[in-house]
């Protein structure tokens, strides 16, 4: 039972880590490019790790579902180049506005009623698009730090022969450990201190509304909210997805005007969280996401003596981490894409699609994906349907 529980919380840490670590530089680098100073930015951070914290627990334990919440990652990084020549104020309330489209769109139902309509088979190929360059990143970084991401990966071999539940807590041992004894992670001197959340008055601009929020919500809803989703679906979950626009909406209205500026269903470091790694029976692994959640709100508190600790890590254990974490979901999830089935083809495009660098509109490959895996499915219902009418024809 205790290792049950320890598994659970390591697997929730492991999400968090790397969700975390992957982007916070991007939110440090928008967060600067609009002027902020430290303490802005560890208002912004704060209120994203209390927003995604409380989210995560709240969600999870209500709906016994893993619904982790992250901050949009492609958000950050569209604030990077889409603020420039606008104020932090003006920013701060095409935030408000973005969060306010999100909460529209759970009340009216509209998102739950598109996703209805994606097949299984075209989410889980669409999940294993969007998790592939991960599971290859293992052996990119491996020309790296050969010693260490090799050292990790025989670890996985092992331990999923003989203990695979506890896999990933062998795993970040192992990890941590060789890279401290080979010099690549000293941990630095750290002065712990709590962070204080920054009001920032909105300043309402259409052409803020227009170049920030607006797209901003298009992101958010394509590249996060929407795999999310299918992320979700392809593990067998049925979660309310109108109410979770809604919650999420709602509570990235609030944190907005201290930095929040997008919060969304968690999409790779949520399978993760969904994986046979934390629990056998599916019904118990939501407590992964609570663990994550609960992490969440500590990153947050802490948010910059955490940084300076997460940036004496090896990029190389990072990325080795995540793509040994989500070796099996990229299994069942090609599993459950290619079963034979009359979307065999339309889940092939939507895996090439997704797991390409294609992008239109500044939009990613993750929707696009999803739209050549429908496209090819209509196209293949159209010709099935004019068969008949043809020959019929012929036969007179």
């Amino acid at each position: 039972m205790i290792n049950t529980i320890l598994n659970r919380i390591n697997m929730g840490f492991i999400a968090s880590l790397i969700g975390f670590t992957s982007s916070i530089a991007l939110i440090y680098q928008a967060a600067s490019n609009l002027g902020a100073d430290l303490v802005m930015i560890s208002s912004w951070v704060l209120a994203l790790g209390l927003g995604m914290g409380f989210t995560s627990i709240g969600l999870s334990i209500y709906y016994r579902t893993p619904l982790l919440i992250a901050w949009s990652t492609p958000g950050a990084a569209l604030l990077i180049t889409s603020t420039q020549g606008f104020s932090i104020n003006e920013a701060i309330a095409a935030f408000i506005f973005s969060a306010g489209l999100i909460t529209l769109s759970g009340v009216s139902g509209l998102f739950e009623k598109l996703m209805d309509r994606v097949p299984l088979q075209i989410a889980s190929a669409m999940l294993a698009g969007i998790l592939l360059s991960f599971g290859i990143d293992v052996f990119n970084v491996m020309n790296e730090s050969p010693q260490l991401v090799g050292l990790m990966f025989i670890t996985y071999l092992v331990c999923k022969a003989v203990i695979p539940r506890f896999a990933m807590l062998v795993i970040l041992i192992v990890a941590i450990t060789s890279a401290s004894i080979q010099g690549l992670f000293v941990v630095p001197e750290l002065e712990w201190s709590i962070g204080q959340l920054v009001y920032i008055e909105p300043e309402w601009s259409i052409a803020a509304l227009i170049n920030i929020g607006l797209p901003l919500f298009l992101v958010t809803m394509a590249t996060q909210n929407m795999p999310g989703i299918a992320i979700l679906k392809a593990h067998g979950y049925h979660a309310p997805v109108s109410k979770l626009m809604t919650v999420t909406g709602i509570t990235n209205i609030l944190i907005a005007p201290f930095g929040g500026f997008g919060i969304n269903l968690a999409a790779i470091t949520a399978a993760i969280c969904m994986s046979e790694e934390v629990d056998q029976d599916p019904k118990k692994r939501y407590w992964a996401a609570v663990s994550a959640g609960a992490f969440y709100l500590l990153m947050g508190l802490c948010a910059f003596s955490l940084m300076t600790l997460f940036q004496a890590m090896p990029s190389a254990l990072i990325y080795a981490l995540a793509g040994i974490a989500l070796f099996s979901t990229i299994g069942t999830s090609l599993q459950q894409a290619f079963v034979e089935s009359p979307y065999k083809e339309a889940a092939l495009m939507t895996f090439l699609v997704t797991a390409s660098d294609f992008t239109l509109w500044n939009i990613g490959s993750a929707l696009w994906g999803i739209v050549a895996g429908l496209i090819t499915i209509a196209i293949s219902a159209l010709i099935t349907i004019q068969k008949p009418v043809t020959t019929v024809a012929k036969n007179r």
